[in-house]
C-alpha cells in the first residue's frame, strides 16, 4: 500500500516537473536569456541586494533585449536608449499595457486599479488626460501649486533651524515634506510632521516598497498557491486596506463640504468631473477615485523623498558643488525674498545639478512593469501579446556614449561648452512615452524650489566622525540610500 502511494507521488511529481519544464521553454525567435529553474524561473539568479548589476551582466551576455522567467512567467528586459525608445515611444501602443498577476498589481490596485496600474484602454486615457489637465492648471482653488510647495518649505526650514549646529538624519523630514506637498495637492490639507495621517501613509509606503523587493514578493510572484497563506506579505495588504479606508473617509468629508464648480484640490476636481459625467460611458467612479489618489500619493511621496535623500547625500560630500550653486543662487535672487520656479531659466548650473541628482539617484530604475497589448516585434525578436516588459531605465541613465561622465556625479553631464544647461535625450528618470510619470512637472518644481531655498539658507556638511559616505542603494519598489546624518550650519555663520 505504502509502495503504491510512493509510486503515485513520484508519478505526480514527474508529470508536474515536465509540465513546468514545458512552460519554461522560449518560443522560436523569443529574446534569449539564461536557462530558468523549475518553480522560481530565473529569480534565484538575480541578487535582491543589487538586481541592476545582474541585469547589466545579462545584457552584456544576451544583448539589449533579453528574457527571464518570474516563476513560469516569461518577461522581457529592455536595455539602452535605442531599444527603450523603440518600445516605449515608437511602438508605444504595443508596449503600454500593464501586467495583472504580479504582487505589485494585487497590492496597489486592490479592487480597482488606479491610473498607474490600469490597463491601456479608454478608462486609462480618460483618467490620465484628467490628471494631466488638473495638475497643469496649478491653481487648484486660490493657491497655486508653487505656493503650496513654498509653504511646505517654510516648515522644512523651521525644523532645520532647530537643528543648526547639530547633525540630523534627513530621512523623516524629506518623506514627511514630500507627502505633505502631494497631500495638499490631492486633499487641500497639510499635517504636522507628527500627525497620525502622515505616519499612516509614510508607514504604508515604506512597508510596501520594502516588501516588493523582498523574498516574500518573489515567492508570491513565483508560487501563486501561497498567496492566501498567512505569510509576512499579508502585512502590506493589511496596511494598504487601512490606507484605502482613510481615503474613503476623506471622500465622504469632501462630498459634504465641497462647493460644486469651485474645487479646493484634486479630490474636489474629480468629484466635479464625476458629477458632470453622470451615468454615461465615463469610467469615473468613487471606487476608481480611491485607487487613483493612492497611486498619486504613493508616487508623489516615495520617488521625490528618495531623490532628495540621494541629492543631499551627494551635496554634503561635494561641498564645491554646493558653493558654486550658492554663488549662482545669490546672483539671480539678489534682493528677492524667495525663489520661483521661473528662476530656473537663469540658473543653468543649479538646473544641471538638479538634473544630475535625478540621474544619479535613479530612484525608479525599472520603471513600472509594462506588458504588450498585442503580438509585436522589438529589435527583430517576436514578443507575444501579454508578455511582461521591464524597461531598464538605469541602463539608459548610465549608458556609455550618452553621457560625458556616465558613472560619476558630475553636473557637466548637463552643461555645454558655454556652461549653458542642456538636457540629453537619454535623461529618462521619468520613463518615456504615454506611460511616463504623471508627476514629472510637480517633482521637478518641488525639487528645484527645495534645493534652491535650502542651499541659500543652510550649509550641509558631512560629519567628521561619519566615515566614508556609502552610496550603495537600498532596493524596494524605488531606490533609496542607506540612512545617513548631515551637519547643519546657518549660511550667515559661514560668511
Amino acid at each position: 500500500m505504502f509502495g503504491s502511494f510512493i509510486l503515485v507521488w513520484l508519478a505526480f511529481c514527474l508529470v508536474f516537473f515536465f509540465v513546468w519544464i514545458r512552460k519554461l521553454r522560449r518560443d522560436k525567435n523569443f529574446p534569449p536569456g539564461p536557462r530558468p529553474f523549475p518553480i522560481f524561473g530565473n529569480l534565484l539568479q538575480i541578487t535582491l541586494e543589487n538586481p541592476l548589476e545582474d541585469l547589466g551582466k545579462l545584457a552584456e551576455c544576451y544583448g539589449d533585449v533579453f528574457s527571464l522567467f518570474i516563476g513560469s512567467t516569461p518577461v522581457v528586459v529592455i536595455n539602452g536608449l535605442e531599444a527603450i525608445k523603440e518600445a516605449l515611444v515608437t511602438k508605444a501602443a504595443d508596449f503600454s499595457g500593464r501586467p495583472k498577476e504580479l504582487m505589485i498589481n494585487h497590492l496597489i490596485q486592490q479592487k480597482v486599479p488606479g491610473v498607474i496600474l490600469a490597463d491601456y484602454n479608454h478608462g486609462w486615457r480618460e483618467h490620465r488626460r484628467f490628471a494631466l489637465m488638473t495638475l497643469r492648471n496649478f491653481g487648484l482653488g486660490k493657491q497655486s501649486m508653487e505656493d503650496r510647495i513654498l509653504g511646505e518649505i517654510k516648515h522644512m526650514v523651521e525644523l532645520l533651524d532647530s537643528s543648526i549646529g547639530k547633525t540630523m538624519n534627513p530621512h523623516v523630514l524629506f518623506h514627511n515634506a514630500a507627502n505633505n506637498i502631494i497631500c495638499q495637492v490631492l486633499f487641500g490639507t497639510r499635517h504636522n510632521y507628527d500627525d497620525e495621517f502622515i505616519k499612516l501613509f509614510v508607514g504604508i509606503f515604506k512597508e510596501v516598497s520594502k516588501c516588493l523587493n523582498g523574498p516574500w514578493a518573489m515567492l508570491y510572484d513565483s508560487v501563486p498557491i501561497v498567496r492566501r497563506l498567512p505569510l509576512p506579505f499579508q502585512k502590506s495588504f493589511k496596511m494598504i486596506r487601512a490606507g484605502h479606508l482613510k481615503l474613503r473617509e476623506l471622500v465622504v468629508e469632501h462630498k459634504k463640504t465641497r462647493v460644486p464648480g469651485k474645487p479646493r484640490d484634486f479630490l474636489d476636481c474629480y468629484l466635479d468631473e464625476l458629477e458632470k459625467s453622470g451615468t454615461n460611458d465615463s469610467t469615473f467612479s468613487e471606487e476608481q477615485l480611491i485607487g487613483y489618489v493612492m497611486d498619486l500619493q504613493f508616487a508623489g511621496t516615495d520617488t521625490t523623498s528618495n531623490t532628495l535623500l540621494y541629492g543631499f547625500l551627494y551635496l554634503v560630500n561635494y561641498p564645491q558643488i554646493q558653493e558654486r550653486c550658492l554663488q549662482e543662487i545669490e546672483r539671480v535672487l539678489e534682493g528677492k525674498e524667495q525663489a520661483t520656479f521661473e528662476d530656473r531659466h537663469q540658473m543653468p548650473y543649479v538646473q544641471a545639478v538638479a538634473h544630475e541628482i535625478f540621474r544619479i539617484a535613479n530612484t525608479a530604475p525599472l520603471s513600472v512593469f509594462h506588458c504588450t497589448t498585442k503580438d509585436t516585434q522589438l529589435k527583430g525578436y517576436s514578443i507575444p501579446r501579454g508578455t511582461v516588459i521591464i524597461p531598464n531605465l538605469s541602463s539608459v541613465l548610465f549608458e556609455r556614449g550618452q553621457w560625458k561622465f556616465p558613472h560619476e556625479f558630475n553636473p557637466e553631464n548637463f552643461l555645454d561648452e558655454q556652461g549653458q544647461f542642456v538636457k540629453p535625450e537619454a535623461f529618462l528618470p521619468f520613463s518615456a512615452g504615454p506611460r511616463m510619470c504623471l508627476g514629472e512637472g510637480l517633482a521637478r518644481m518641488e525639487f528645484f524650489l527645495i534645493l534652491v531655498t535650502l542651499l541659500r539658507r543652510f550649509q550641509f556638511i558631512w560629519p567628521e566622525d561619519a566615515g566614508q559616505p556609502d552610496y550603495t542603494p537600498v532596493f524596494g519598489s524605488v531606490i533609496s540610500p542607506k540612512p545617513y546624518h548631515m551637519h547643519i550650519r546657518l549660511r550667515q555663520d559661514t560668511q
